[in-house]
């Protein structure tokens, strides 16, 4: 077994929050930092500089491609679980979808029990992460972003750009529409949102038109600092501790090829390896429930029986909806047509334009559900959250309350939001029933597809090791649908979509009536629509919780200073350890939480 030698700090994982961690550590020069990747370097790759081209990654060496175990609420299928695996992680394989959480969800960290984590101090971490892209004062207007006053642009190493065609009419038409219903955003959501419509930002960069992640930005600037080493195409077997009395971690084993390797840490080993990885090593190093532990012959380093727990996501579902002429979708590229994809690798290449600048999500929405509920309706989620509130003072009971609290308050409340809404620029074939006559791939047409999810489910699911062997995937079990309030309160918002669908001026990009590209599509009423979502609702990838910065008493697995409960230098920064699942895309959150961390660590070592 190999030893090299010593790092004042191994970064496990080098992710989204991984990069972003090891770029802040390394501007002391006096600190040595290591960071363990199990990816490759894909910054050259073309399906992940380019933005439109993310799904030639599913499956590929760039994702980890995990499955979850069958959801008996999905009609017993298990759903596809895209995490990258490459340097940049999840950054390099997303949708590049860059939008805000509200103001209230994230409030609610601090009501959670984390003291000092709230919207108010955490406004700061999210400019300080990106730059937006300088918008001429016509364009404004066509974006629906005039309306917004000027104010101090942050200067952050993400590159940001309203991707796709600037003259596009789908932004212009979805702000209008929104603004007659009375959920038009007045401001940059950024500095403060809790309801409302806006035109969405991308992690694209405005002037080369490729996508913008943490290995490219972050990384890629300062990869030659001497302080800072990053190994890739590596698999960490577990974290090291000191024998004596009390938990305290000095270090990592790894293995690359065949030759097992350790290094040590003087300060501190941080846990960056992602939502279904970071539990999967604390469990592997012996910090976890005792009888996942024991029945893995694994030895207990920690009995912390949070680890694992608490796993969230948005499941996501659509329509799409055929469009009137000469509306420029992604339907040419979804269908692989030579003479269209020909012509779209040339206008990416020689002029930086065209279908290939943008996965053609453009728009967002948070809407609450109440508002446009009858009041037989708004009884029946009233009478379901009376039903279902629940009670005991065990850890996992007392974190559920706390949860269910926050989601309740949220559907109730004209004032915060229920649901996410986007518009995308194509069709969507989601899974579709087996005994039904549903097209399951694309088909001819142009095609707008609204989406909606959840932005606060109830259920929470879990993650486990399933042997000792750290070549084993984990054992995932999200829990979709388990809480029946939650697909009575989705059915509702997605029989809103025709409603959005049908409504001015956004109704005049297609063609009326409605024509779906999936009759199953076609919801009558609450009933096709929840047989609707255990047929095709699918994840939008948005997993966390799973090392929860929550209490002890509620099952937490970190402090609000991100170590883990009764263990000496050890912290986990990334979307595992966020308490509360955003209200829609998590990517902005990941960044603003690693960046938070990042300042975490340097004040309690005075860097």
């Amino acid at each position: 077994m190999e030893n090299l030698g010593e790092y004042h700090f191994v970064i496990i994982g080098g992710g989204t929050a991984g990069l972003v961690v090891a770029t802040r550590l390394s501007e002391d020069p006096s600190q040595r930092i290591l960071v363990l990747e199990a990816g490759a370097d894909l910054r050259d790759d073309p399906r992940v500089k380019t933005p439109a081209l993310r799904r030639a990654l599913f499956g590929s060496q760039a994702d980890w491609n995990f499955q979850s175990e069958p959801q008996s609420n999905l009609n017993g299928r298990s759903v596809s679980l895209h995490q990258g695996k490459a340097l940049g992680g999840s950054s390099a394989i997303n949708a590049q979808v860059f939008v805000p959480p509200t103001d209230a969800s994230l409030d609610a960290w601090g009501a959670l029990g984390n003291d000092g984590w709230n919207s108010g101090t955490f406004k700061e971490y999210y400019s300080k992460a990106f730059t937006l892209p300088k918008v001429d004062r016509p364009s404004r207007k066509v974006l629906g972003i005039d309306d917004y006053p000027p104010y101090n642009t942050p200067n952050g190493p993400l590159q940001l750009s309203y991707a796709g065609d600037p003259e596009h009419p789908v932004r212009e038409a979805w702000t209008a529409t929104f603004k007659n219903k009375g959920y038009h955003v007045l401001n940059d959501p950024f500095l403060g949102i809790s309801v409302g419509a806006f035109t969405s930002l991308s992690s694209i960069d405005p002037l080369r038109k490729e996508r913008s992640y943490s290995a490219s930005a972050y990384y890629a600037p300062i990869k030659h600092r001497a302080n800072l080493k990053v190994l890739t195409n590596v698999t960490v077997e577990k974290i090291l501790f000191k024998d004596d009395h009390g938990a305290k971690a000095i270090g990592v084993q790894y293995r690359y090829g065949d030759n097992i390797k350790v290094v040590a840490a003087s300060k501190e080993v941080i846990l960056a390896a992602g939502v279904l990885q970071s539990p999967k090593i604390l469990e592997l190093s012996g910090i976890g429930n005792k009888s996942i532990l024991h029945n893995n012959s694994i030895k207990i380093v920690r009995d912390l029986p949070g680890v694992g727990e608490n796993l969230y996501d948005h499941l996501y579902c659509g329509i799409s909806y055929e469009t009137v002429e000469g509306i420029e979708t992604l339907d040419p590229v979804i269908r692989q047509e030579p003479e269209a994809l020909e012509k779209a690798m040339q206008d990416y290449i020689v002029s930086q334009k065209g279908l290939l600048t943008s996965m053609g999500v453009n728009t967002y929405a948070y809407l609450p559900m109440v508002d446009y509920l009858s009041e037989k309706d708004q009884e029946t989620i009233k009478q379901l959250l009376a039903q279902h509130r629940p009670s005991g003072n065990s850890p996992s009971e007392n974190r559920a309350r706390s949860y269910y609290q926050i989601a309740e308050k949220a559907l109730l409340d004209s004032n915060q939001p229920s649901a996410a809404y986007l518009s995308v620029l194509g069709q969507h074939h989601f899974p579709v029933d087996p005994n039904s006559d549903s097209p399951s791939g694309p088909i001819p047409g142009s095609y707008i597809t609204l989406d909606a999810m959840l932005s606060q489910p109830i259920p929470r699911g879990s993650v486990h090791i399933q042997s000792n062997d750290p070549s084993d995937a984990p054992t995932i079990d999200p829990n979709y649908f388990s809480s029946e309030i939650d697909i009575e309160v989705y059915a509702r918002h997605m029989l809103y979509l025709d409603t959005i669908a049908k409504s001015s001026p956004f109704s005049k990009l297609l063609k009326q009536p409605l024509i779906r590209r999936d009759p199953a599509s076609h919801l009558a009423d609450i009933e096709t629509a929840k047989k609707y979502l255990r047929t095709s609702a699918i994840s939008m990838w948005h997993l966390g919780g799973t090392c929860a910065m929550l209490p002890e008493e509620k099952g937490g697995v970190v402090s609000p200073t991100l170590k883990v409960y009764g263990v000496d230098n050890l912290r986990v920064v990334d979307a595992s350890a966020i308490p509360l699942v955003s209200t829609a895309n998590l990517q902005s959150t990941v960044y603003a939480f690693a960046e938070r961390a990042a300042d975490l660590i340097k004040q309690d070592y005075g860097l």
